[in-house]
């Protein structure tokens, strides 16, 4: 594969959950492979490649890899994707597709102000023509009303409400007997039910995804609401009143691809100067716009001052998180992601570990997930690199975060945590050790992780110190650096971490060194 599609997929994987990679990955025997397939499979479909007669990056996928504005890039692409198409073809049995559905997602968003995930999933994904759109925001008001009237318990509500849709929609396949899945042989209306209600919650979570890559939105992780960020409010306006709602070359694939290929349209509300101007102006008013600049060369001095802001955001609050201001919040969004109540949980669990590692005690904290322009979380980190890195100059740590649970834990995680351990270790050429934090810990994993203590593997750079703990207990570490007398030094976690090598190596086996361990994690502050 050249560079530019390396870079490209580099990209394309902070879209797709990890937990998704793996699962697909299970039928395949090369990891490559199987994650290059699922990439190219969604790649093709919002224009960045062809894979005909040779795989490519199209115009708009060259944009991708070079342009500072990938946001912009992909919100083009987005805006694009229609069904019917030369490449989405509905079936007889299907419904009849007319319509660019991120574009009317953005209008139903706009529309109603914010958007529940509920309401997205249920209604919103019965957008399936565009013309159809004042009858779909009809069905979200009377959902609304129907709600605000129901003083009963809201999952109940909600649960019947949904079947009632679905009863609807698959009203023609339940009433011919057409109800076998394909996972099973059960063929009975409420498997077939339940089936329909899982796809469409996977296709909702998509959707939140791909239209949360295109910075434009804001996530609400306890509303479990999306809205447009206040400040993008215009430029949605823009393309919603500028771009056609009509699918395009429907049976002309040459053109077809030519246009989902072209990264220059739809027009956005940057490529027109004069509104771009009025927009630095306003968010930047310092900056002093040169006449003789180009449009490029304004958009990238724009994409530069977003950045700059970005990165002062963060630093703001790194400065609160480090004095403690933030200890309360830290606190309560560990509470909410024990009881799953977020929206996005293994995200949320990501940012606030990377938040409580900073909080927690001295050192350089840096967290590979993604942060959009105003430093909310956007994505979870890639899947080859460790969700958090630790430099505390004399030794390094790398941090990893999971909502896995069971057998699946081991099997999803136990070797990248490896991995990414042995990849700090080549680049930083001195002591590192590894924390795994999740809800709970599988049995596997602590075996595994025991052993990894105890042998001496060249290819990982000798023996692994990884100490896993369950979330509780690391909540506890927190509350401890908040109690303690003084601030906690990087010289209290290499205590417990050596402390770890010393348990692996005077225990008789597995079980007693992670109660050990757990327990010295408990009072790591204690003299």
């Amino acid at each position: 594969m050249n560079e530019s599609l390396e870079i490209f997929y580099s990209f394309w994987q902070q879209l797709i959950p990890y937990n998704e990679r793996v699962e697909f990955a299970e039928n395949f025997t090369q990891w490559d492979f199987c994650n290059e397939i699922k990439l190219i499979a969604s790649s093709k479909a919002l224009g960045f490649v062809v894979l005909s007669p040779t795989i490519k990056l199209t115009s708009a996928g060259e944009e991708l890899v070079n342009s500072k504005q990938k946001d912009e890039i992909f919100l083009r692409q987005l805006l694009k994707f229609q069904v019917p198409s030369p490449y989405h073809k509905p079936s007889a049995n299907s419904a009849e597709f007319w319509v660019k559905p991120y574009l009317e997602l953005f209008r139903l968003i706009r529309h109603f102000g914010s958007l529940k995930f509920d309401e997205l999933m249920i209604f919103g994904l019965q957008l399936v023509d565009y013309r159809q759109f004042e009858n779909i925001g009809s069905k979200i008001n009377d959902f609304r009303t129907a709600k605000a009237q129901n003083e009963g318990n809201y999952k109940k509500f909600r649960a019947e409400y949904l079947e009632s849709e679905l009863n609807e929609i698959y009203g023609d396949d339940i009433n011919s007997g057409n109800t076998k899945t394909r996972e099973t042989n059960d063929n009975s209306v409420s498997k077939f039910l339940k089936t329909k209600a899982s796809n469409m919650r996977d296709y909702a979570d998509a959707c939140f995804r791909y239209l949360r890559a295109t910075g434009l939105v804001n996530i609400s992780h306890i509303g479990k609401s999306i809205s447009i960020v206040p400040e993008k409010i215009a430029e949605v306006d823009y393309f919603l009143e500028h771009t056609n709602r009509e699918p395009q070359f429907i049976n002309d694939e040459r053109q077809y691809i030519a246009y989902l290929g072209n990264a220059e349209t739809p027009t956005l509300l940057t490529d027109n100067r004069e509104l771009l101007e009025q927009k630095i102006s306003s968010e930047f008013p310092h900056i002093a716009i040169s006449e003789t600049a180009t449009l490029q060369e304004l958009k990238d001095i724009f994409a530069d001052e977003i950045e700059h802001r970005k990165e002062q955001i963060l630093t703001e609050q790194v400065t609160a998180i480090k004095d403690y201001r933030l200890f309360d919040h830290i606190n309560t969004t560990f509470e909410q992601i024990l009881d799953n109540s977020l929206y996005d949980t293994p995200l949320m669990l990501e940012w606030n570990t990377w938040r409580a590692m900073t909080m927690l005690d001295g050192g350089n904290i840096k967290a590979n997930l993604k942060f959009d322009d105003f430093g909310n979380p956007m994505s979870t980190a890639q899947g080859n690199m460790a969700d958090i890195v630790c430099d505390y100059d004399d030794f390094g740590l790398t941090v990893e975060v999971t909502m896995q649970s069971g057998q699946r834990q081991y099997e999803t995680e136990g070797e990248p945590v490896t991995r990414h351990l042995a990849k700090l270790k080549r680049e930083i050429n001195k002591p590192a050790y590894s924390l795994f934090i999740a809800p709970k810990i599988n049995e596997a994993c602590i075996a595994h992780f025991y052993a990894l203590h105890k042998m001496n593997i060249s290819y990982y750079g000798g023996a692994s110190t990884i100490v896993p703990l369950p979330l509780n207990v690391f909540l506890k570490m927190v509350e401890d650096s908040h109690k303690a007398s003084y601030v906690p030094e990087p010289r209290h976690v290499q205590r417990f971490f050596e402390r770890s090598n010393e348990l692996a190596n005077t225990t008789d086996n597995e079980i007693e060194w992670y109660n050990g361990i757990t327990n010295e994690a408990l009072n790591w502050l204690t003299e």
